[in-house]
Order: structure tokens, then sequence, then C-alpha cells
């Protein structure tokens, strides 16, 4: 077949554009991970950090730290912090409660999204235990206690940018649980014998 011909130049196109929309796809698949870890990584957006141990020194310097909770409208539940603020010392370990309770007559599940403010901090902010990390399922009424566990790393001193900081909020918001809003039918099916 001649190279220069219509044919040909019509299969190289269509070669290259279905090449095109593959990698776009791709592209498309990987961009909510990618962003995600971005956001992790950096503390973009106020994301904060997950450690898995505290950090080697506790500092002088002091901030606030207020605690926001929030229940998105789809949601029956109460949500609050245990206390609104507290002082706490760069590179201390803090735990703090907060309560949740369920005030419909049916069981109900949620997740916490959150961030801090302002949003530089986040890459500063780090968690070593939180309840965020999991699926909470609450029985009709139920009151829940849950805790995080976090601390300011001691590198927010290097970051001169962050020399007059004072203040740093960690705000949560409860959503229903995306597997909640499945049909009543497939979840029942996928229950384990015995549970209701």
């Amino acid at each position: 077949m001649d190279p220069s011909s219509p044919r040909r130049r019509d299969l190289i196109v269509a070669g290259a554009a279905g090449a095109f929309a593959a990698v776009m796809v791709g592209a498309a698949f990987a961009a909510v991970p990618f962003y995600n870890w971005f956001c992790r990584t950096t503390g973009f957006g106020g994301t904060t950090q997950v450690a898995t141990a505290a950090p080697k020194n506790v500092l002088e310097r002091k901030v606030n730290v207020r605690f926001d909770a929030n229940v998105d409208g789809n949601l029956p539940w109460r949500f609050e912090p245990d206390q609104t603020s507290i002082e706490v010392k760069i590179g201390q370990v803090v735990t703090v409660g907060y309560t949740v309770v369920n005030e419909s007559n049916r069981a109900t599940t949620g997740e916490a999204s959150y961030n801090v403010a302002p949003p530089t901090a986040g890459a500063y902010f780090s968690k070593i235990n939180c309840f965020c990390f999991t699926e909470q399922r609450l029985a009709p009424g139920e009151k829940r206690d849950m805790t995080v566990v976090f601390f300011v790393d001691p590198q927010l001193v290097k970051d001169h940018d962050q020399d007059d900081l004072k203040s740093i909020t960690l705000s949560y918001t409860m959503h229903a649980s995306r597997s909640a809003a499945e049909p009543r039918a497939q979840t029942s099916a996928k229950q384990a014998p015995g549970r209701s």
C-alpha cells in the first residue's frame, strides 16, 4: 500500500486518535489517586498528614488548636468536640475527644472528611490515630466517644512562612457513607449471617 494513500493516512490518524483517547482515559482514572497523594504529601488545601510515630522532640513554641465539627444535612447525627480549643507545644502528642450521636430511629453509617486552616499548616499537622480513617456505623440512638491523636510537626519552625502562625483549626464534616447509599436489598445480601 502506498504510504501517501488516503486510506493509509486515515488508518494512521485513527490509530493516533485511539491511542490519545486511551491515554486520556488512563489519565482520568489516575487523576484522583494522584491528587490525593499530592495533597497528603504537600498538605495542599489543608490536607493533614498521617504519622506512625511521635516526633523525637517537643519545642517550647506553642500554638492554639481549635476544633470544628459539622454534619452533612443527609446524616441525622449530632457531632461535637469535647472541647473547642487547646494550647499545645509543637511536637507534643495530644489526644482529643469528639462525641457523636445517631438521632434517628435507624442504623446509619457515616464517615468524616477533614482539613486544617490555614491550609498551609496541613503539611505540619500529623495524625497518629483518627476516627476519620474508618466508617462509623451507629445503631438507633447510639452515642459514641471517638478520639484523634495528633501533633504539630517540629519541622514547622524551619518554614519561615509559618513564623506568625498562632492558631490552627482542625475541621471535620460527617457525611453519610457512600456504601450506606446502596439499595437495601444489596446491602442485606452482603451482610454476614446472624447480623441484622
